[in-house]
């Protein structure tokens, strides 16, 4: 099947070449040209696993192309996918719908035929009924243009294996018309995948909308709850990690998500709570999402209680004190900087006098482009070069298994803040490390999660794979 992707940012570009890879037709569509040419060379302009092996491979054989015309799109195909981005709007806690709007401009005048305009960018309910409004305005007499939506659960790190082996597939369409013809279109768009099995859910554009932005909000929710539990934790000399699997056990919970620590950041997860909250008030909901803003606020305090965590255990005064920042991207396996919590601490830690050095394995670049003011290292020892302080901010799996003996040479003071909860602390204090943890106390190896139990609940290494592990554009 011949199908086109409007915006080829990470949700685009990743939808574009899996659709490839499904063995379907595809053409990318983008206004940035700088963003085209890189993709039709074959590059990647951001941090995926996986994407770039799957994007060569579909442009070397044929089936995946890019380019900025939208015109070419409406020739090219029948079904096109919108995964443009719909940011927070510059003023209030509203998305910014914008660019999905352009994107229909754009192509719905150049349709001629029988066409199918899927829907993936996350946005507020209602914004499907609107479009539809806006696609009748535009469509030539000689076309017919329908609407679906299919909302994305992308988790930046896992994006590959998200779209390809997803954990379900929602269809919305139109409440109001007959919608076989455009089920009938996506269950073909995507036969290969649901003939594995894969459960389909199909529904009416609010409720596709919906889901999504729901979905976000209760991993939130769950996020800054253990935090919240964590800050009383704190107080009173409990331990969160062993609380957090102890009510893992419990199916009704479950222990993913349940990890105490710097919170989540990136660039979907704070903006869909915040444009979530604002829609619900829009309708009339008022109150309904309010606990959202303490679900935010919870989420942003943990910056400044990892702030006051350093200055409390550094042995001098953050004022010329030397801070190594192990992290830089909101999670591991990505290069996204944005809103990232690790980037937030460093940022204030500078603000406060002392020398910050940051490195992560992906997001140097991205960093020093947001954050100039910082230090930057290519390494990990290279960053702890007389430091006072370490710091781990993003638990990429090298900082996880990193030994005490990689940095015992170059640190002044042997000091480990552990913003994610994701080290070892026995290894470090036997090292001779003044171990401490963003949350409080934390167990010793027997009274937590044994290896096999981890596995089960999803969970590395010092519950490694961590609160961040979010659907993420």
């Amino acid at each position: 099947m011949k199908l086109t992707v409007i915006g080829c940012g990470y949700l685009g570009a990743t939808h574009a070449a899996c659709m490839a890879e499904l063995g379907h037709d595809v053409l990318g569509v983008d206004v940035n040209p700088d963003k085209v040419a890189r993709l039709s060379s074959g590059e990647v302009p951001f941090f995926e696993p996986g994407l770039g092996d799957i994007l060569r491979r579909n442009i070397s054989a044929g089936g995946l192309s890019f380019t900025t015309e939208a015109d070419a799109a409406a020739a090219h195909g029948s079904v096109h996918f919108i995964g443009v981005g719909t940011p927070q709007r510059a003023r209030g806690h509203a998305a910014d719908t914008s660019y999905v709007e352009s994107a229909v401009d754009a192509l719905v005048p150049h349709l001629r035929g029988d066409h199918l305009i899927v829907g993936k960018s996350t946005v507020p309910v209602g914004t499907a009924a609107s479009l539809a409004r806006r696609i009748s305005t535009l469509t030539a007499p000689d076309a017919t243009v329908d609407l679906a939506w299919n909302p994305e659960f992308l988790r930046e790190g896992y994006a590959v294996e998200d779209t390809l082996r997803p954990d379900r597939l929602v269809i919305g369409t139109d409440p109001d018309s007959d919608a076989r013809a455009a089920r009938a279109v996506l269950r073909d768009v995507y036969r290969e995948i649901i003939d594995t099995g894969l459960p389909v859910i199909e529904t009416d554009w609010s409720t596709a909308e919906l889901v999504k932005v729901s979905a976000n909000a209760f991993l939130a929710t769950k996020i800054s709850f253990i935090n919240a539990i964590s800050e009383l934790c704190e107080i009173v000399g409990a331990d969160v990690s062993t609380l957090a699997d102890a009510i893992g056990h419990d199916k009704r919970i479950g222990r993913r998500f349940l990890n105490a620590g710097l919170g989540f950041g990136g660039g979907c997860l704070p903006k869909d709570i915040r444009a979530f909250e604002a829609r619900a008030e829009e309708l009339g909901a008022h109150g309904a999402l309010r606990f959202l803003r303490e679900v935010d606020t919870i989420n942003m305090r943990r910056r400044s209680a990892m702030v006051e965590l350093i200055a409390q255990v550094c042995p001098r005064e953050l004022l010329g004190a030397n801070i190594a920042v192990l992290g830089a991207a909101f999670k591991p396996e990505s290069d996204d900087v944005r809103d990232s919590p690790a980037l937030s601490v460093a940022g204030q830690l500078a603000l406060r006098g002392a020398s910050v050095t940051v490195f992560d394995p992906k997001a140097n670049a991205n960093s020093q482009r947001m954050y100039p003011m910082l230090g930057y290292a290519d390494s990990a020892a290279e960053a702890a070069q007389d430091a006072d302080v370490v710091a781990i901010a993003t638990e990429w799996a090298q900082f996880v298994h990193m030994a005490p003996s990689e940095l015992d040479p170059v640190v002044r003071s042997r000091v480990i803040v552990d913003g994610r909860r994701c080290l070892d602390p026995q290894s470090w204090r036997r090292a001779g490390w003044s171990y401490a943890a963003l949350g409080g106390a934390v167990a010793t190896p027997e009274n937590a999660f044994d290896a096999d139990q981890r596995a089960s609940a999803g969970l590395g290494r010092g519950s490694f794979e961590g609160a961040t592990q979010v659907a993420h554009r």
